[in-house]
């Protein structure tokens, strides 16, 4: 079920990328705008990971510098028959994590300073099956895409606001105006749809990625246990994080509350601890 929305969303956004540039430039438009996102997206492929742990100061660390975390990730990845992906620590007292890389040979999983201080072994094994569920289950790659699409719209978007401020004044003719009118109109509602598709596609891939985490690591109330400790720290304390990179890390990094909620690229904490304790007790999901 999930697959098959992931692949609906993913067209969706293309399609509303490919719609932009036509609705802007024709045809013309159309193809340009498809050839625009399959560069970015190939250039996402080949170095998205060594910009986002660029981005965050992750270091590269060995067993004998992270004892803990370097065994915990190579149990699972033995446990789950995958090559051992390489493994950083961020410096910083916010606790998260988060995996990157373009496919299982060339992945990568990091962890804040902060989060091994914060969780039993149990509960790390928790949080790093769950990453480790994001490489396996080919995340990495669609939650590129899907952002690198989404921004795609919003330079787009940007880009007619533009083109109309200096050449779209010049028609003063009914045509003209509701075309004018229409312009606008997809320049504010494109980049809101794309977000919430965005959205919608990170979503799904947690609920995923926390299903198969705690299949993985034997027992689902241990990342239970870790997403309950990670929630109520990102209450006090946030990372420093990137709007843009906010869906890789295993909680919010941003702090929102009310509507900002909505709109978050996670799931409501509550229905994925919910969702975890219902593999171990069979209670129906809230």
């Amino acid at each position: 079920m999930n697959a098959t929305k992931t692949v609906v969303l993913m067209v969706g956004l293309t399609v509303l990328l490919v719609f932009i540039g036509g609705a802007f430039g024709g045809r013309q438009g159309m193809i340009m705008a498809f050839m625009f996102a399959m560069v970015m997206n190939m250039f996402s492929y080949w170095f998205s990971d060594k910009i986002v742990l660029r981005m965050y100061g992750a270091k590269e660390v060995s067993e004998a510098e992270a004892p803990v975390l370097y065994s915990v990730t190579r149990d699972l990845a033995m446990k789950m028959n995958m090559p051992m992906p390489k493994v950083y620590i961020i410096p910083s007292d916010a606790p998260n994590a988060f995996a990157t890389g373009r496919n299982p040979n060339h992945a990568a999983v990091a962890a804040t300073e902060g989060i091994l201080r914060l969780l039993t072994r149990e509960e790390l094994a928790g949080v790093m099956a769950h990453e480790m569920g994001h490489v396996r289950n080919r995340d990495i790659l669609i939650g590129t895409i899907a952002a690198t699409i989404a921004g795609a719209i919003s330079m787009l978007a940007n880009m007619a606001q533009w083109a109309m401020i200096f050449g779209g004044g010049r028609r003063d003719d009914d045509e003209g105006a509701g075309g004018m009118i229409g312009g606008i109109a997809m320049i504010i509602l494109a980049p809101i749809a794309a977000a919430l598709i965005q959205m919608a596609i990170s979503r799904s891939r947690e609920y995923e990625a926390d299903a198969t985490g705690a299949r993985i690591c034997g027992n689902p109330l241990w990342l239970a246990s870790a997403l309950r400790k990670l929630h109520a720290s990102s209450q006090r304390m946030t990372l420093d994080a990137n709007p843009a990179t906010a869906h890789m890390f295993i909680v919010n990094p941003l702090r929102g509350g009310g509507l900002m909620n909505l709109f978050s690229t996670h799931p409501p904490m509550e229905e994925r601890i919910a969702r975890l304790e219902s593999m171990v007790y069979g209670q129906p999901l809230r």
